[in-house]
């Protein structure tokens, strides 16, 4: 069966579960128990469904207004990759209830194959994170995560939008839980025509249509006291068409479907914890050069995967984690030379958690990974929390994380390049965290040197081909400050970003492509009674597009707004209106793929 199939299934499936009452939550089920120990100790942005509903175009636009990701767009909706802290895409790790879930055959994540409202909660966490994520976690992480609650009854949402250029967006969600089951289905189905102008570029986006659906099911049962066995699938099918300049231009497509399961086994006493995960993925993807034409590139990827995460707890002050996981990676392309590769790896990892006095707590890990055919370095990672006040904690965070080649590095022909090296990075970072009344602030300098950085480069006789070479070197601040208050029956939400990126290839001494020195996001939420009204804005500084620094090649700074507002009628139905880009902004992301002007969406939410 193929995965249109399963999601038609699926959606059924989905749709016929109903609407009913709702109660008490007793328990939440979360798949990523490792982002608890995180937030200790390193910065990240927790994102939840009331966020996503601000920017539902895409997930893109989540982390480019909400988060202090750069997001390299080519057209809206169109292919999309994030950068940390002045790393590449291919050095962010897109994290799925607690797996790795990055390409195999590129190395890295297409956000905009990634459907938002499949998740009921996003964590962008900034730094490394090899110890426990594995390989590509350097810059940060992107947490996509589901959650299962128990004792709550039966629940229900449905949302509709529609938009400019055609835009339609609809998702459903329904669950039932009780004392021990916790039943959790999700659909979602995208459509735009994305068929904007930009006339002061001469820029039509033509061929730029996009369509997607998302499945998701989740599942927990707690067997007595102490152990709950739970499973979560998704499915998703995509198809892009690629933006070309004029009609004479030859127009071309992308389709992307994937299957995603897990299966956790979750043991919890005063004593241990352990978590026992088997998972299965699968990607395929297959590119039409010609719209009409039958597919002239492609790949079918599969990983098997193996993990479990032991944490014993000695006192309340010492803790040990144990954490193992094995994966066997299996891919196939089509007119890529990739005829049948397939990939065994596996890690071990030790933690150690210490928390001498109440002010004071500690992280150390090492991690140990076997990659067939490829050497790795051993990792490790430290961190120390020190709350010197009330009002004022600070902590250190450093450590050794890595990257080993993708795929199409190693064995795409010509060009592939099978004595490639890992990447190799060392970080540090210092947050202060400052709280008085109602404000928060986050101030973290941090430094990244990468050495062995994959990069791909023309050979003498003109070929491209991936080589290990360049050293990076990448400093900087991330900043965060927020506002909460309740006015009895009003609430206002204030929150304001500033991000410094300096990263430059140490050989060149030129700053890396799509890196903006200066982000300034924000936003303003106020609510009363029954309405909502917010604002966001997101500025960003110079962007170079070429490795020589070309200013007459680099994006102009730009800022773009957007402004909504929803309408809370009856408890459980609300409206909503948004105006994006309000200021009529002329701003692209990469080169030559400017991103729409002003344009308008409305919305239906109802929560049962």
């Amino acid at each position: 069966m193929t995965v249109k199939h399963h999601f038609s299934a699926a959606l059924m499936f989905c749709f016929s579960l109903g609407f009913a009452q709702e109660k008490t939550i007793d328990t939440v089920y979360i798949f990523d128990s490792q982002l608890k120990n995180s937030r200790k100790f390193q910065k990240i942005e927790t994102l939840k469904q009331e966020d996503f509903l601000k920017n539902t175009a895409n997930l893109s636009e989540v982390l480019r207004f909400q988060s202090p990701v750069y997001i390299k767009e080519n057209g809206r909706g169109m292919v999309s990759s994030p950068s940390f802290r002045g790393t590449t895409a291919q050095q962010t790790a897109f994290i799925w209830n607690g797996i790795n879930i990055n390409s195999v055959f590129l190395g890295q994540g297409d956000i905009n194959n990634l459907n938002l409202l499949g998740y009921d909660q996003l964590e962008i966490k900034s730094g490394g994170g090899s110890v426990i994520y594995g390989s590509g976690a350097i810059g940060g992480t992107i947490h996509l995560n589901n959650d299962l609650a128990f004792n709550k009854g039966f629940n229900a949402g449905f949302f509709l939008e529609g938009g400019s250029f055609n835009t339609f967006n609809s998702f459903l969600k329904t669950s039932y839980s009780d004392e021990r089951l916790s039943v959790k289905v999700s659909g979602n189905f995208v459509t735009s025509d994305n068929d904007y102008e930009v006339p002061e570029k001469d820029y039509r986006n033509l061929n730029g249509a996009y369509n997607n659906r998302t499945f998701n099911l989740g599942a927990a049962y707690m067997v007595g006291r102490n152990n709950t066995i739970s499973w979560q699938t998704q499915i998703y099918d995509g198809i892009q068409h690629y933006p070309v300049r004029s009609e004479d231009y030859t127009k071309t497509k992308y389709f992307a479907d994937s299957f995603r399961s897990l299966v956790s086994w979750d043991f919890k006493s005063k004593k241990i914890t352990n978590s026992f995960k088997l998972a299965y993925l699968q990607d395929d993807f297959q590119y039409f050069d010609h719209i009409d034409q039958p597919k002239s590139s492609g790949g079918n990827s599969e990983v098997y995967l193996a993990k479990n995460d032991l944490n014993y707890i000695f006192s309340d002050k010492f803790a040990f984690n144990l954490i193992g996981d094995y994966q066997l990676n299996k891919a196939e392309g089509f007119q890529s030379g990739i005829s049948s590769v397939q990939r065994n790896a596996g890690s071990a990892a030790g933690l150690v958690r210490w928390n001498p006095v109440k002010i004071i707590n500690f992280e150390a890990g090492l991690k140990k990974d076997f990659v067939e055919g490829i050497a790795t370095p051993i990792l490790y990672s430290f961190s120390g929390k020190l709350a010197v006040n009330k009002w004022y904690d600070v902590v250190l965070n450093f450590s050794k994380n890595f990257r080993y080649p993708s795929f199409n590095d190693l064995y795409w022909k010509p060009a592939g390049n099978p004595n490639l090296k890992s990447e190799i990075s060392h970080q540090a970072e210092l947050g202060n965290q400052f709280q008085y009344g109602d404000f928060r602030l986050n101030v973290t300098p941090y430094y990244i040197y990468i050495t062995d950085m994959i990069r791909w480069l023309q050979n003498s006789k003109g070929v491209w081909t991936p080589v290990n070479t360049n050293k990076v070197e990448s400093y900087g601040v991330e900043s965060k400050l927020d506002f909460a208050k309740d006015f009895g029956r009003s609430t206002t939400k204030l929150s304001l970003g500033y991000i410094f990126t300096h990263s430059k290839n140490l050989e060149t001494n030129r700053f890396l492509s799509y890196v903006p020195q200066h982000k300034i996001y924000g936003s303003a939420v106020y609510r009363y009674d029954f309405m909502e009204i917010f604002f966001q804005g997101l500025f960003n500084g110079l962007t170079y597009t070429t490795d020589d620094s070309k200013i007459s090649a680099a994006i102009n700074s730009y800022f773009v707004a957007n402004a909504g507002i929803n309408l809370t009628l009856a408890a459980h139905y609300k409206l909503g209106f948004k105006v994006h880009n309000i200021f009529d902004e002329i701003y692209e992301t990469t080169a030559f793929f400017p991103l729409p002007k002003r344009n308008y969406s409305a919305n239906l939410f109802i929560n049962f």
